[in-house]
C-alpha cells in the first residue's frame, strides 16, 4: 500500500537521506510535500524529482528565486506560517519532522494537532514542548516515531512488550571525537576538531552535539517525553563501535537491543514503512568482522552537558526549551568563531540555572523562553 510522505526539512542531511529512501521505496512511498528554511535550489531538484503538489521555504527571498526558476509545477508556499500551512492541506500518511531546531515546532504540533503518524527525526519537538505535544498526540490518535537512531532503537525493542515491564533504557553513545581527549584540551578545540566525528556523517549543527555529547542531553528529556520514563530510568553509555544504537533493560534481567551499522537511512525506513518491513539500502551488519563491543560510562567531567540533561528532565516545564535554545545559540556562536567550545555546555548550564523556570508553561510561553535563551546568550558572548 502506498504511504503519502511530507519531509520537513528535505534539504538537510536527514532530508537527503530521506529522498534516497524515498527512491529505494519506489511504490511504496509518494512524496505530497517538501519544504526547507532557504536552501532554494536543492528544494527545486527534489521537487523536479519527485513532483509534490506543494513545497514550502520559511524564506520570503529563497521562494522568490524559487517561484522564478519553476518549481515542477508545485505551488510555493513562504513565509514563517509556510511549513504549518503545507502541513495542513497536505494528504500525508507520515509527516517527517526533520528541521534542525525549533524552527520547526510549530508544524510538527500541527501535524500531531491533525492525528497524523509524525516521524520525529529531530529532537526539538519532545525537548521544548513535550509536555505539550504527548498529550496532544493521545488526544488526537497521533502516532509519534521516533527517527534518530537511539530513539528508533527503543522503540523497536518496545514492540510487543509492555511499557510497565520496563526497568530502564540504555542510550549509547559514540563519545565523539574528544572521548579520549583530556579536559584542558578539550576546551580548546578548534571547530575543525569537533566536526571530525569518527563514525556518524551528521550536519554541523549534530555533529558539534555530539562532541560536547549535548545531542546525549537532549535525548535524555526526548526519551522522557516519548516513552514516559523517569530520569532515573534512563542511562547514558559509551559505545564507540556504533553498532548497538540502544538498549531496553525490563524487570525480568532481559535486555533487548537494536543493533546495525551507522547509518540514519535505517530508522527512517523504518518510520516510512511502520510497522512493516521490507528491502533497505543500508548494507547489514558482517558479523564476521565484529572483535568486540565496548561500553563504558561517561566521564561527566568531560561532558558536563549530560548532567544539564537528567537536570532538564526532572525540572520539566520550560528547562527543555531554554537548554536546547542555549545550547543552539552557544553552537552558532563557536561556529562564528565567537565562543570556546568548552564553553558551550558551561553558558547553557548558567542559563538553565537561572532563567524563570514555569512548571506548566504554555506554548507561548515556551517560546518566550526560547528566545529569552537565545538573546542572554548573545549578551553572555559579548561581555
Amino acid at each position: 500500500m502506498e504511504k503519502r510522505v511530507l519531509i520537513l526539512g528535505s534539504t538537510g542531511s536527514i532530508g537527503r537521506a530521506a529522498a534516497e529512501v524515498c527512491r529505494s521505496l519506489g511504490e511504496r512511498v509518494r512524496v505530497v510535500g517538501l519544504a526547507a528554511l532557504r536552501s532554494w535550489e536543492l528544494l527545486a531538484e527534489q521537487a523536479a524529482e519527485f513532483r509534490p503538489p506543494a513545497v514550502a521555504l520559511v524564506d520570503e527571498a529563497a521562494a522568490r528565486q524559487l517561484r522564478q526558476r519553476g518549481c515542477g509545477g508545485a505551488a510555493v508556499l513562504s513565509g514563517p506560517e509556510s511549513l504549518v500551512e503545507l502541513v495542513n492541506r497536505a494528504e500525508a500518511d507520515l509527516v517527517l519532522a526533520a528541521i534542525v531546531g525549533a524552527a520547526g515546532l510549530p508544524a510538527t504540533l500541527a501535524a500531531v494537532e491533525r492525528g497524523l503518524t509524525v516521524g520525529l527525526a529531530n529532537k526539538e519537538p519532545l525537548v521544548v514542548a513535550g509536555a505539550l505535544l504527548v498529550p496532544i498526540a493521545q488526544r488526537s490518535g497521533a502516532t509519534l516515531i521516533p527517527v534518530d537512531s537511539e530513539h528508533s532503537a527503543i522503540f523497536q525493542c518496545l514492540q510487543g512488550n509492555r511499557r510497565a515491564d520496563v526497568k530502564r533504557v540504555h542510550l549509547t553513545a559514540s563519545g565523539g571525537p574528544f572521548r579520549t581527549w583530556p579536559i584542558e584540551r578539550m576546551e580548546q578545540a578548534t571547530l575543525a576538531d569537533a566536526l571530525r566525528h569518527p563514525v556518524w556523517s551528521m550536519g554541523p549543527k549534530i555533529t558539534i552535539d555530539s562532541a560536547t555529547m549535548m545531542n546525549k542531553a537532549l535525548e535524555i528529556v526526548e526519551a522522557h517525553h516519548l516513552f514516559g520514563l523517569d530520569a532515573d530510568q534512563i542511562d547514558v553509555l559509551i559505545h564507540p563501535e556504533s553498532i548497538v544504537h540502544s538498549m531496553v533493560e525490563y524487570l525480568d534481567g532481559s535486555t533487548m537491543a537494536q543493533l546495525g551499522v551507522p547509518d540514519m537511512k535505517t530508522p527512517i525506513q523504518y518510520a516510512m514503512t511502520y510497522p512493516a518491513r521490507c528491502n533497505g539500502i543500508t548494507q547489514p551488519l558482517a558479523w564476521e568482522s565484529i572483535r568486540a563491543l565496548h561500553f563504558e560510562a561517561p566521564d561527566r567531567a568531560r561532558f558536563p552537558a549530560i548532567n544539564l540533561g537528567y537536570e532538564a528532565a526532572r525540572r520539566g516545564g520550560t528547562a527543555g526549551a531554554v537548554l536546547n535554545a542555549a545550547n543552539e545559540a552557544a553552537v552558532d556562536r563557536f561556529r562564528n568563531g565567537r565562543l570556546a567550545f568548552g564553553q558551550i555546555a558551561r553558558v547553557s548550564g548558567e542559563l538553565l540555572a537561572r532563567h524563570a523556570f514555569r512548571a506548566q508553561p504554555t506554548l507561548e510561553e515556551l517560546l518566550a523562553a526560547d528566545a529569552w535563551a537565545r538573546r542572554e546568550v548573545e549578551e553572555c558572548v559579548a561581555c
